[in-house]
C-alpha cells in the first residue's frame, strides 16, 4: 500500500468512497450524495489554502483518502486543524487508517500547526481506537447533535497537541 498526495484524476475514486460512507455510515453527517464537481471544488479548496490529501493507493486503486482542513475560519484559530479519514468499504479493518493518519500530522506539524481535532460520530469505535493510538484525547463530548437514519447521533471532539 502507497501512501501519496492525492491528485485530481484520483477524484473520481475519492468520491465513490465518500459517497458510500454518506449512503451507509453514520461518519459524515451529510444525506446528499456529492457529485465530482462538488470534489473538485473541495479539492481545489485545500490546494488553495496549502492543506495536503492523501490517498492509499494499491494497483492504482484508492483504498481511502484523509485531509487536514481549516478547524473554524477565524483567525484566532489559525494554528488548529481538523482531521479526516476516510477507507473503502472493502478495505476497513485492514490498517489503512493508520496509514493515513500519520501523514496528517507530519503535515500539521510542517505547516506549524499547534493542534488537530477530529470530531468522531460517538458509536465509531474503531476511528476512536486509530486516534488514541496516534495520541488523540478526547476533550468533548455532544449529545444528540447529528440526526441520520431516523435516530440521533453523539459527537466525540478528540484532540492532538503537536
Amino acid at each position: 500500500m502507497k501512501i501519496r498526495n492525492a491528485k485530481e484524476s484520483d477524484l473520481p475514486q475519492m468520491l465513490d468512497i465518500y459517497n458510500e460512507i454518506i449512503a451507509n455510515t453514520t461518519a459524515v453527517f451529510q444525506y446528499d450524495l456529492h457529485t465530482l464537481d462538488m470534489r473538485k471544488e473541495w479539492f481545489t479548496q485545500k490546494q488553495k489554502e496549502g492543506f495536503p490529501v492523501f490517498v492509499a493507493e494499491e494497483n492504482n486503486e484508492i483504498a481511502g483518502f484523509s485531509a487536514i482542513g481549516a478547524f473554524r475560519n477565524w483567525q484566532a484559530y489559525k494554528f488548529s486543524v481538523e482531521n479526516s479519514v476516510y477507507v473503502k468499504a472493502d478495505q476497513r479493518g485492514k490498517g489503512i487508517g493508520k496509514l493515513l493518519l500519520q501523514p496528517l500530522i507530519d503535515a500539521s506539524k510542517r505547516m506549524g500547526m499547534h493542534t488537530i481535532i477530529a470530531g468522531i460520530v460517538a458509536e465509531n469505535e474503531t476511528s476512536i481506537l486509530l486516534h488514541k493510538q496516534f495520541g488523540f484525547v478526547e476533550v468533548a463530548y455532544f449529545k444528540e447533535v447529528g440526526y441520520k437514519f431516523d435516530r440521533w447521533l453523539d459527537l466525540k471532539f478528540l484532540q492532538l497537541i503537536i
